[in-house]
């Protein structure tokens, strides 16, 4: 087996989850999440990230606003919606539960 290949799909795994706790904080540009994203080693790129975001947008989960930019063209800024809210709230249960279950598990282990 492949560590990094094992590596890359647990990351993959939780990248929904990540990505709609970063826009449940507020209104974000998609660029501003890659940063976030890749500053905490979860490597993503936007061939990724945007097929993403266009799921969780026609899941009724998140929605996005143009903003006209002095810069250049104008920006899609994502907002999670009251049923991305929910979707997170239930994800993040789940989450804990793993992490407490998983601690379980391997604080074994180091017994």
């Amino acid at each position: 087996m492949n560590l990094e290949n094992t590596q890359v799909q647990m990351r993959k795994g939780i990248l929904e989850f990540c990505i709609l706790n970063i826009i449940s904080r507020g209104e974000i540009y998609a660029s501003d999440m890659l940063e976030e994203l890749t500053s905490a080693k979860i490597i993503v790129v936007e061939g990724t990230l945007y097929p993403l975001l266009t799921r969780l947008r026609k899941a009724g989960l998140l929605e996005y606003k143009w903003v006209e930019s002095n810069s250049g063209p104008p920006r899609k800024y994502y907002t999670i919606t009251a049923t991305g809210t929910d979707f997170l709230n239930n994800l993040k249960a789940t989450w804990l539960e793993l992490v407490e279950s998983t601690t379980q598990i391997i604080s074994k282990n180091n017994s």
